[in-house]
């Protein structure tokens, strides 16, 4: 069952108005692709890692919500978002603008492959994050609906082209970091050693204590440190929320009771 609209948009159809952070909200298509734990996951570590970033950019950031949640926890940071898919960039726009964030949120609409699209978002930034969608092209069912479907599954690149692309971006002593499918590990370290990138930790996120991860956030940087593997569980084997689970909501702002 979709989520119940608020709002309906004569170009993006019905949409919800949801709450990113304790401050911030977010229109959602109902029955488009919608933020969810790996985007929460994600600015969370981004943040943890890079918390002295002045200058930010989130690669293929769609509707927005690891772009603002950073916007919003880095609040003397300018930042840059980069989005292809029209329907999503519509939404980034409208995001951006609702939050009253465009004097320090600059957004392209643009394939973060493209030189072009590179060269207009800028360089030389302190933090730069991405959510490559986790399915090849031949590997997965296309969604029905096309915004959900360029969310999913590479037709525009996947942590390969994201790394590239970070690791023209990065500064110098800046923080890369991916979010992604936990089975592309190889893929992740290929595509790191070809961008000049070194993997200073994964972290996969498991969402019931006894089950596979479901994703994996890397951190990486130009320079050669001790990695670090961990773990972090939604929910423990009785169904109950974790700490760390509680932590990412305590990181956009909610009050939990532990």
């Amino acid at each position: 069952m979709s989520p119940k609209a608020s709002i309906h948009d004569p170009l993006l159809g019905p949409l919800t108005d949801d709450r990113l952070t304790r401050d911030y909200r977010v229109f959602q298509r109902a029955k488009g692709h919608r933020f969810s734990s790996d985007d929460v996951a994600t600015a969370y570590v981004a943040w943890h890692a890079a918390s002295g970033s002045r200058r930010v950019i989130d690669l293929g950031c769609g509707l927005g919500s690891v772009l603002l949640h950073l916007a919003w926890k880095l609040p003397d940071a300018t930042l840059v978002g980069v989005e292809a898919q029209a329907i999503s960039f519509a939404l980034l726009r409208r995001n951006v603008d609702r939050n009253q964030l465009a004097s320090r949120v600059t957004i392209h609409h643009g394939d973060l492959r493209d030189a072009t699209t590179l060269a207009a978002a800028g360089a030389a930034f302190d933090l730069v994050t991405g959510t490559p969608p986790y399915f090849p092209p031949d590997t997965a069912v296309d969604a029905m609906d096309e915004q959900r479907a360029y969310a999913r599954i590479e037709y525009r690149g996947g942590v390969e082209d994201y790394l590239a692309a970070g690791g023209k971006l990065l500064a110098a002593d800046g923080v890369m970091v991916l979010c992604g499918d936990a089975r592309a590990g190889d893929r992740v370290d290929r595509g790191a050693a070809a961008a000049g990138l070194s993997i200073a930790a994964r972290r996969d996120v498991i969402p019931h204590a006894g089950r596979p991860a479901l994703f994996a956030i890397w951190t990486l940087a130009r320079h050669v440190v001790a990695r670090a593997d961990t773990t972090l569980t939604i929910r423990d084997a009785d169904g109950k929320r974790t700490d760390e689970a509680l932590a990412l909501s305590e990181f956009s702002g909610f009050v939990t009771s532990r």
